[in-house]
């Protein structure tokens, strides 16, 4: 059997694919390599982040966008060519070599995908911020909205999230908790306008962190917790030194509904050892003050309880009406 000629190699073709959410010029380093040892670099698209990175590394890259047929010739002779893939892709690239690989009719390269750079885990939050800040400066109802003015929204998204957990409904849930991200989104896109006290997204996450890891000296520090009750212990305590309350109902939200608002101030009694008798008085409030406090010693979410009788008592209604159940 006679060996292939070098004119005859099929040769090799690489497709480079890039992440626009990872700065450009931090590539993999099978990339480089691939980069460097190539005959030659195309890229359609002039503009590409990764050119300017690509060239000061000492690589040539041809603005090109050859057709698959001509991309195959190129290759002819063993050679190696290297295609910086676009943000689309290069669909109608692929779509060709596919349908030249299919014929049967064309020597074929040897064609590798190889990702150049990975989204780590959270990157896809890059491109919420992106479209966030086009749609403040482009939306004329975005441009104007203010922390006041879209607080109802985050109680009533709080709430839907609510529901779709209670509901078990995965899909709900998928899409309410991006509802809720949204707010927090928003609100620090807002917050970046602040004339006197600007803060950014990267300042709440920043925050956050810290706060964390602070609080959590079992996982990032030297403390010890091998129980649920002794995390919340080491909450408890390294909050009470953060915040430097006078009263364990300092930071409790007064505007929360009323048996969430009772079950919370009992709680905080409870956790601090405290001996504070319930108020007496006339009206069903102390009737259901007391109730939601057992429902906390016990255990219980008032609220969620309430909720879920509530949904039996709709369905009850449902059906005296004749309607069929939600």
């Amino acid at each position: 059997m006679n060996a292939t000629s070098p004119e005859a190699a099929p040769g090799r073709i690489v497709l480079l694919t890039t992440s626009h959410r990872v700065a450009p010029g931090l590539l993999s380093w099978p990339a480089w390599q691939a980069l460097h040892a190539a005959d030659r670099v195309l890229c359609a698209d002039g503009a590409h982040p990764q050119l300017p990175y690509l060239r000061e590394a000492g690589i040539a890259v041809d603005e090109a966008a050859p057709t698959a047929e001509q991309l195959i010739d190129a290759c002819g002779g063993g050679r190696t060519v290297v295609v910086v893939a676009t943000g689309e892709g290069e669909p109608a690239l692929t779509d060709g070599l596919a349908r030249l690989a299919g014929s049967g009719r064309v020597s074929m390269p040897d064609l590798e995908l190889l990702p150049a750079s990975y989204d780590l885990p959270g990157a896809r939050l890059l491109d919420l911020v992106q479209v966030m800040d086009r749609i403040r400066v482009e939306c004329p109802w975005s441009s104007q909205q203010t922390h006041k003015g879209l607080a109802k929204y985050g109680i009533e998204e709080a709430y839907e999230l609510v529901e779709a957990i209670e509901d078990g409904d995965r899909d709900e849930l998928r899409e309410e908790l991006g509802d809720v991200l949204l707010q927090v989104v928003f609100h620090a896109r807002i917050a970046e306008e602040d004339p006197e006290s600007p803060f950014s997204l990267d300042d709440v996450a920043g925050g956050i962190v810290t706060k964390l890891i602070h609080r959590h000296p079992h996982v990032f520090g030297d403390e010890t917790a091998t129980t649920p009750e002794e995390v919340k212990e080491h909450w408890l305590r390294t909050k009470a030194t953060e915040k430097q309350r006078e009263s364990v109902t300092d930071g409790v939200p007064l505007g929360q509904p009323g048996l969430a608002l009772a079950a919370k101030l009992a709680s905080r009694v409870r956790t601090a050892g405290l001996e504070v008798p319930l108020p007496t008085g006339d009206g069903l409030g102390y009737e259901l003050l007391a109730m939601a406090v057992r429902a906390e010693a016990a255990g219980v979410d008032p609220e969620a309880a309430l909720r879920v009788a509530a949904r039996t008592y709709r369905d009850a209604v449902r059906a005296a009406e004749g309607v069929s159940p939600q």
